[in-house]
């Protein structure tokens, strides 16, 4: 039975390798591969700890999908980046940053219930609308997107992904998709 409960310091890993699967396994097809091949969870990891993203005062939160006391999931949520920057933050509306699940539990109601938990949370804050940024090739997830009640809302970014010995990086599309929270 799935279980969602907040990010604590010691999940930093669990989240981390999550974060990472869902990347390969999401990405595969239009991220390059030598990307996907150095993803690292113990970086990961400690990016996460270095943040602080399960520290209650952060600006984001971070709710966990557990099976069995795995996690299979998470989403991070709180206001809304501007320019995706997140010491620009719009007080007015919220954002969905991340959503990723263990590809052994897609499909199965994880996503879904964690998005849930995520507008619940960017309700109580008092928002009536919140955005998710989507890689334009990641159909899949626009596909649940769209089945959540998000849809584009026209705004574009390109998402500069790092190729390593110093090449220039590769472009990827991303959408910006918008929602309601008062219906």
């Amino acid at each position: 039975m799935l279980t969602i409960r907040r990010e604590e310091p010691d999940d930093a890993e669990a989240v981390a390798r999550v974060h990472v699967h869902g990347w390969q396994a999401g990405y595969a097809g239009f991220m390059p591969d030598e990307v996907l091949g150095r993803l690292n969870v113990v970086a990961w990891a400690q990016r996460r700890r270095d943040v602080g993203t399960a520290d209650p005062e952060h600006p984001f939160t971070t709710v966990l999908g557990e099976v069995d006391g795995l996690v299979v999931g998470f989403t991070t949520f709180g206001p809304y980046r501007r320019n995706q920057d997140r010491d620009d933050l719009d007080p007015t509306v919220g954002e969905v940053v991340a959503l990723y699940v263990e590809p052994a539990h897609w499909g199965d109601g994880t996503a879904s219930a964690l998005l849930d938990a995520a507008r619940s949370g960017l309700t109580e804050r008092g928002w009536a609308g919140y955005r998710a940024w989507v890689l334009a090739d990641n159909l899949r997830a626009r596909r649940f997107c769209e089945r959540a009640g998000l849809s584009p809302d026209g705004e574009r970014s390109t998402y500069q992904v790092p190729l390593a010995g110093g090449g220039p990086p590769v472009g990827l599309v991303e959408l910006r998709y918008a929602g309601r929270l008062d219906h």
